[in-house]
């Protein structure tokens, strides 16, 4: 006994419990940040990012937050992970060795999953988002080292088989979450609004953009604009997504989504160029940052303003 202990390589011994303590941090995370976005609370981060990647769109799967996806995929590599050692090998070493044998292939199919969907998450935080968020950041890392845990952590027998099955797993995660997200990566024709939306808002909204617009709203300011004009587009991405359609935004092309084109022309000596924000009676031409928009409006709410 003491012979084969000392043959049987120390991450074998040891694979199963590093799962389940790397699954369980996980899920403390993972379990904080859902309680969180479902009460409306800051989340505390030493970056911005944190705050920009939950209310991006990529935040929600199905109008579900992704956090709960992601504490039940923790909970359940936990589980799987921790299930064989709580049998006793003297009393019941059959019960052992079949668990042993089920859950180290869904072990591996669950690492195999969340590595895929994690790399893509990283895409889209690195290009798409391109902000930094430690917690994102951290579960990939989780999600890989859940991998390479399930690969080094046992001897595997077929290395073929396994390869095939970790080829269809990625491509049905891959395939999958292209799916589900593809909705964010064309908006305009996610409604059916007639008219041309112009280019979509790639950025995203904080929780200083989100009270701006807000306060913007509620004294009746309005930015006029046109689809296709891109100092317009520069201006909602300050905002980023959601703010940018909280704002009264008056369409006054033509040919774009909801015009107000009427209401334009009986202003066009106010309204000589795109955007111009009307604020308490003034009109004021030209892109404006956030922080001089938050002055001419009186805002008086936060101005850590991400963009």
């Amino acid at each position: 006994m003491s012979r084969r202990s000392r043959r049987t390589p120390w991450l074998h011994r040891w694979s199963r419990y590093i799962i389940t303590a790397i699954a369980c941090v996980g899920a403390i995370v993972t379990g904080w940040l859902t309680y969180e976005k479902l009460t409306g609370g800051t989340v505390a981060c030493p970056t911005e990012g944190c705050t920009q990647v939950l209310s991006s769109p990529y935040a929600e799967v199905l109008g579900i937050p992704l956090t709960i996806f992601g504490l039940l995929a923790y909970l359940s590599m936990g589980a799987m992970a921790i299930a064989p050692t709580l049998v006793n090998p003297e009393t019941n070493k059959d019960l052992r060795m079949k668990l042993e044998g089920w859950t180290w292939p869904l072990l591996f199919m669950g690492a195999t999953a969340m590595t895929i969907f994690s790399g893509y998450l990283m895409y889209v935080l690195a290009f798409e988002l391109q902000a930094v968020c430690v917690y994102c950041i951290s579960s990939a890392t989780f999600s890989l080292s859940f991998l390479v845990l399930t690969l080094l952590g046992r001897a595997w027998d077929d290395a073929g088989k396994l390869i095939f099955i970790g080829i269809i797993v990625a491509m049905v995660t891959l395939i999958g979450t292209l799916g589900v997200y593809a909705g964010v990566n064309a908006p305009a024709a996610e409604n059916d609004v007639p008219g041309e939306a112009g280019p979509r808002v790639t950025t995203t909204s904080g929780d200083a953009e989100l009270a701006l617009a807000a306060h913007l709203s509620s004294i009746g300011a309005k930015m006029y604009g046109a689809y296709w004009c891109p100092h317009c587009h520069d201006q909602k991405q300050l905002f980023g997504l959601p703010a940018a359609k909280e704002f009264p935004y008056v369409e006054c092309a033509p040919d774009g989504q909801n015009p107000q084109t009427d209401l334009c022309q009986s202003l066009s000596d106010q309204v000589t160029g795109f955007p111009t924000w009307e604020i308490n009676g003034q009109y004021y031409p030209g892109t404006r940052s956030l922080q001089e928009l938050a002055q001419l409006s009186g805002y008086s709410g936060p101005t850590d303003f991400a963009n």
